[in-house]
């Protein structure tokens, strides 16, 4: 029996995400970002197509590769303006039953204490349909914001993560029973205090000694997920996330990377199937492929030439405005520039890519690919991505907000669901048993975080 697909929408709590200069679109309406309509009609119409979550991307910088400024980025609101994602989160449970939020917060800036309260806040506030997407950052532009010259080297921060992901379980697992919490009137007891215990931790990175501040939540430790396939990430992801976020252009560059994450996942002693992958994908749907192929060509008249490239820029930290438009792609001779080139041309490795061509390439929906039809031809596209690289799902980038996401409810999941590929309706209970069935509302072994439950510390 062929597998579930799993849908996840991709967003941000800024103007036009991935796909720069399309807020200029008249349909667009993702500059409403900061009106909390905006956000609880996205929500509804989420949850009417069945989408697992809303996962939240994040960063704490600007883009200022490009140039050697952010003007490029603030010209073109190349994910900037920013708000904070996880205070949109209890408004749009409010309005909604079962869709999941996956929300990002970079822990290399976020004290692992108060952050650990929020975030079984949010697990309280949502019934349990909180996870967090663990990043630890990748702007210079945040590391300055928070003080530093500079951020610390890429695998120094995944050791600083470990340390904070075993104080944070230690908090969310071991603190408090489930059963501290009494609420009996007649004697006057909220809590029992001999089932809530102190946590001490000393780690390399980290020192603690608090009781953690919430109740148990229903999913005590959020779900986890996580995005980083460098060797070092792939590791870390191995030890912990339950959900990986990967992008690349196509299902040769994928493939292998899933492979390796499912290898990681085994080496760290778990079962390599427990861990869902997702990719990025951008889809433009009509009615025929005609009409979809017709929406696409009027989509590419709103792209932002210069802020796809400040979106670039910041990603591989080569600052393309040093290049002509038309200059051809491999006279970028650093190291860098290659690498960073890599996912682009593997999309097409036969084509000789100039600077301007690579800025319309990912100016609709970034790195990602990039699928356009009428529903047959787009799940065909899907169903074929999903058996050549192995993925669970997809987190599915928009163009036009809420256009795009709209399409998929109305075209895409009636389709994916007669094929048998697509959920008919939510599983009961948390966003985890939604995710991996009922009854695993809590982490289970061998995850390392049920190695600090009610561990006494």
């Amino acid at each position: 029996m062929a597998r579930e697909i799993r849908l996840n929408a991709f967003a941000m709590n800024c103007v036009g995400h991935m796909s720069p200069g399309l807020w200029t679109h008249p349909r667009d309406r993702s500059s409403d970002y900061n009106r909390l309509p905006h956000w609880l009609d996205l929500a509804r119409t989420l949850e009417r197509g069945r989408f697992d979550g809303l996962f939240l991307a994040d960063v704490l910088g600007v883009y200022d590769v490009y140039g050697g400024t952010a003007d490029a980025a603030l010209r073109h609101a190349a994910q900037v303006p920013v708000n904070d994602p996880l205070l949109l989160v209890p408004a749009m449970a409010a309005v909604t039953t079962h869709l999941g939020f996956g929300v990002t917060s970079t822990l290399s800036y976020e004290p692992p204490f108060p952050f650990a309260r929020r975030m079984s806040t949010l697990d309280h506030l949502t019934d349990g349909r909180i996870g967090w997407n663990i990043v630890t950052g990748y702007l210079d532009s945040a590391a300055r914001a928070a003080g530093r010259e500079r951020q610390t080297s890429h695998d120094d921060r995944y050791d600083v993560a470990d340390d904070y992901m075993e104080l944070v379980y230690k908090l969310w697992e071991g603190s408090w029973d489930d059963d501290a919490v009494l609420r009996d009137r007649a004697r006057g007891i909220f809590t029992d205090p001999a089932k809530v215990r102190r946590v001490r931790h000393d780690g390399p990175h980290f020192k603690l000694d608090a009781i953690h501040l919430a109740e148990p939540s229903p999913q005590r430790t959020p779900v986890l997920y996580q995005a980083g396939s460098s060797p070092r990430g792939r590791a870390f992801a191995g030890e912990h996330a339950e959900c990986v976020f990967i992008s690349g252009p196509s299902a040769k560059v994928i493939a292998p990377r899933v492979a390796a994450l499912r290898s990681a996942v085994r080496a760290a002693g778990r079962d390599p199937e427990s861990v869902l992958i997702f990719s990025m994908m951008t889809v433009i749907l009509g009615h025929t492929d005609a009409e979809a192929e017709a929406r696409h060509e009027e989509y590419r008249r709103h792209v932002s030439h210069e802020g796809a490239l400040a979106l670039m820029s910041g990603w591989t930290g080569v600052d393309f405005s040093t290049y002509d438009l038309d200059q051809q792609v491999r006279h970028v001779e650093n190291d860098a520039g290659r690498t960073a080139m890599d996912n682009v041309s593997r999309a097409d490795p036969d084509r000789v890519w100039t600077v301007r061509e690579v800025a319309e390439h990912i100016g609709i929906g970034g790195i990602g690919p990039l699928v356009v039809g009428g529903p047959e031809r787009v799940a065909d596209a899907i169903e074929g991505w999903v058996e050549e690289t192995g993925v669970d799902g997809l987190n599915l980038c928009y163009a036009v907000l809420p256009e795009s996401f709209e399409d998929v409810v109305e075209l895409l999941v009636p389709e994916l669901t007669r094929r048998g590929r697509y959920k008919s309706d939510y599983q009961p209970g948390t966003l985890r048993e939604k995710l991996f069935g009922e009854g695993r509302a809590r982490l289970t072994a061998p995850h390392p975080a049920v190695a600090h439950r009610q561990a006494g510390f």
